[in-house]
């Protein structure tokens, strides 16, 4: 049922109107009967951190590719609702340089949620948030989903591909040495593991493309290096 395009433009108007309703029918479903909360104001503070000016990859276009990925895999995921809110809220702190985005994201969803949503939803969506650090292995399924939604791009297309790894670069505040350093060894890591993609859903979809791009990618860096 995706009306999410990646085609549309970052500040497209169509694409924020589609992001905006999507996520107040969200916010709306998943409050605890009686609830005093106001959708809008939550959803223009999230909206605020996904417009931030350094944002190049991890911005409102990041979000939509993600939610059409969960709305291709719909099908296969336990907890739909506890996915989506992971996704929505998974990149809301994005500090260039920093290693707990993850958990500061996390902690602003429960600042947004405690008391208004259920506490083992709220929980459960804190752990689908934590997992998107790809630090440690997933614990069931709907972890798996999230990972590989969050992963998806790396099947796309090599252009696509090309596009979002200097997108991703753009953000990076710090030493070009450095990125290139902590790019090849996530990348290397992701070409070690046995799969890429845990669940076979997206195993299926995007396997074969992401390896061959990201082995396309390491020798373009190690001639960099030369």
């Amino acid at each position: 049922m995706s009306q999410l395009h990646l085609g549309l433009p970052p500040q497209s108007l169509v694409l924020d109107s589609l992001l905006r309703e999507r996520f107040l029918a969200l916010w709306r479903a998943c409050l605890l009967p009686g609830a005093l909360s106001d959708p809008v104001a939550v959803w223009s503070s999230l909206e605020k951190r996904y417009a931030e000016l350094h944002r190049r990859y991890h911005d409102r276009n990041h979000l939509a590719h993600c939610l059409e990925e969960l709305d291709a895999a719909a099908g296969h995921v336990a907890e739909p609702r506890r996915v989506e809110m992971a996704i929505w809220f998974h990149d809301v702190i994005n500090d260039p340089g920093s290693r707990d985005n993850e958990q500061r994201s996390a902690d602003y969803f429960r600042g947004k949620a405690d008391g208004l949503i259920d506490r083992d939803f709220i929980d459960a969506v804190v752990g689908l948030i934590m997992v998107t650090t790809h630090r440690e292995p997933p614990s069931d399924p709907d972890q798996q989903f999230i990972c590989d939604i969050d992963l998806a791009s790396f099947g796309c297309p090599w252009e696509c591909f090309m596009r979002d790894s200097s997108n991703v670069k753009a953000e990076f505040s710090g030493p070009e040495e450095d990125y290139y350093r902590g790019k090849k060894a996530f990348l290397q890591a992701m070409l070690a593991r046995p799969r890429i993609f845990l669940t076979d859903f997206f195993n299926a979809r995007y396997e074969r493309q992401a390896r061959d791009n990201i082995a396309r990618l390491l020798d373009l860096l190690d001639q960099h290096r030369d």
